[in-house]
C-alpha cells in the first residue's frame, strides 16, 4: 500500500510474494517501480546482500524495506533455522537519509539499530509493584557482540533532504 505521500508500508510481503509465485525481491521491485528512493535502497541491500546467490543448506535470505523518519531503508538478512532456534548470521542494511554528512556516524547508528532490534527479541521490561524493574543497563541485559550477526551498512545518499539515521533501520531489523 502507499498513502497519499507515497510512503510504502510493508508487512508480510514475503508471504504475499510467495502466494503470487514471485521472488520477494522482484515482487517488491514491481511495486516500487514508481518510487525511486525506495527502490534504490532495496536494490543496494539486495546487491550487497548477495540476493539470488546460492546459500549453504539450511541457510535462507529475507528482505525488507521501510520508509520512515524521513529516510528510506532496506535490509537483507541471512538466517538459519535448526529446530525451533533461529540464528541470524548476517545483515546488510541500506539507508538513504538524504545528506550523508559523516558516513562513519551513519554506519555506527545503523549498526547500533541492529543491536537495539535484537534486544527486543531477547530482553524484556518487567513491571513489579507498578514500576519498571529494570532501571538501567546494569539490570537490563543488552545484546553482546557475540550475539549479533555480521552487520554491513550501505549508504545510498541523494543529498536532497535531511532524514533520520538510526531509527529507520530498526524497522527493517
Amino acid at each position: 500500500n502507499t498513502n497519499q505521500n507515497g510512503i510504502f508500508l510493508e508487512c508480510f510481503m514475503d508471504e504475499v510474494a510467495r502466494a503470487a509465485g514471485k521472488d520477494p525481491l522482484e515482487f517488491r521491485r514491481a511495486i516500487l517501480q514508481n518510487h525511486p528512493k525506495h527502490l534504490a535502497v532495496l536494490n543496494a541491500a539486495a546487491e550487497k546482500g548477495d540476493w539470488g546467490k546460492p546459500l549453504p543448506a539450511g541457510v535462507y535470505r529475507g528482505i525488507a524495506q521501510f520508509m520512515g523518519y524521513a529516510s528510506y531503508s532496506a535490509a537483507v538478512a541471512e538466517v538459519s533455522v535448526k529446530g525451533r532456534e533461529v540464528k541470524v548470521h548476517r545483515m546488510v542494511l541500506a539507508l538513504n537519509s538524504g545528506h550523508a554528512v559523516n558516513p562513519a556516524t551513519i554506519a555506527a547508528q545503523v549498526e547500533g539499530s541492529v543491536a537495539y532490534g535484537f534486544d527486543s527479541l531477547q530482553s524484556e521490561i518487567s513491571i513489579k509493584d507498578g514500576r519498571v524493574a529494570e532501571l538501567n543497563f546494569d539490570t537490563y541485559p543488552i545484546a553482546r557482540l557475540a550475539q549479533l550477526p555480521k552487520v554491513e551498512t550501505v549508504i545510498v545518499p541523494t543529498y536532497d533532504f535531511w532524514g533520520g539515521v538510526g531509527e529507520p533501520t530498526i524497522c527493517v531489523t
